[in-house]
């Protein structure tokens, strides 16, 4: 890889083959990797780092192999100190915070916004509309879908047997969340559960087993106390 200075912005580093689209605007100090893809109208704000190529362990449960490039969207808004890797899609209007980092192949849809120091792990999905707030660790191989609410501090897992064992490569999995799901401040979800659509983690809850659609759980571990208010629902906003 071969970085060299461009006038577009403050001591910018360019790669080779980068696409700036039209009214661009880079804060200071910002590094981009050969062959992003960057859409009209973002904003990638002082530090950050677009199109980095990971360097796994050899123990790594990541995947091996080629990369796409890294694309954003149009309107897209990088913030101070964000990495966004290489093999990442982020639709448009995409928010992703203050020292947060995405990494490869995830994709993003629209309007997508990623809080301030969170981790979004590699082969993770996440659909449009979809707020994760700061501080959150998702982990590699989820799926969440459109119109989710992570709160703050939400921590995720994808491996019940914690690095030991060979059996855990074919078992790696994250959690699931459903439409309009939404999890509560401090909540841990464990490997493969899946979270249904609309339903509510309360905060502080453990997550150990499939929540149903539509209910509320709350507790350690986590059970049904209730519906969701039919207010709340998505076609009630």
């Amino acid at each position: 890889m071969a970085l060299h200075p461009s006038d577009l912005g403050h001591n910018l580093l360019l790669g080779v083959d980068v696409t700036v689209g039209d009214g661009v605007v880079f804060g200071a100090n910002v590094v981009v990797y050969d062959d992003t893809e960057i859409g009209d109208g973002c904003f990638i704000q002082d530090g950050a780092v677009l199109g980095k190529v990971p360097s796994l362990s050899p123990s790594s449960t990541a995947k091996r192999g080629e990369l796409a490039p890294l694309r954003l969207g149009p309107g897209c808004v990088v913030s101070s100190g964000a990495i966004v890797y290489r093999g990442v899609t982020a639709g448009a209007g995409c928010v992703i915070g203050d020292l947060a980092s995405v990494r490869e192949r995830c994709v993003l849809g629209e309007r997508v916004v990623v809080g301030r120091g969170t981790c979004v792990e590699n082969d993770t999905t996440i659909g449009d509309f979809t707020k994760i707030q700061s501080n959150a660790y998702i982990t590699a191989y989820m799926t969440i879908e459109d119109h989710v609410f992570v709160a703050p501090c939400v921590q995720t897992t994808n491996d019940n047997f914690m690095g030991r064992t060979e059996k855990r490569h074919a078992l790696i999995k994250g959690a699931t969340i459903r439409r309009g799901a939404r999890v509560g401040g401090g909540v841990v979800l464990c490997p493969g559960v899946e979270i249904g659509a609309e339903a509510f983690i309360a905060a502080g809850a453990v997550v150990t087993k499939d929540a149903p659609a539509g209910k509320v759980l709350m507790g350690v571990p986590a059970r049904v106390v209730r519906d969701v208010a039919a207010e709340e629902l998505l076609e009630n906003q």
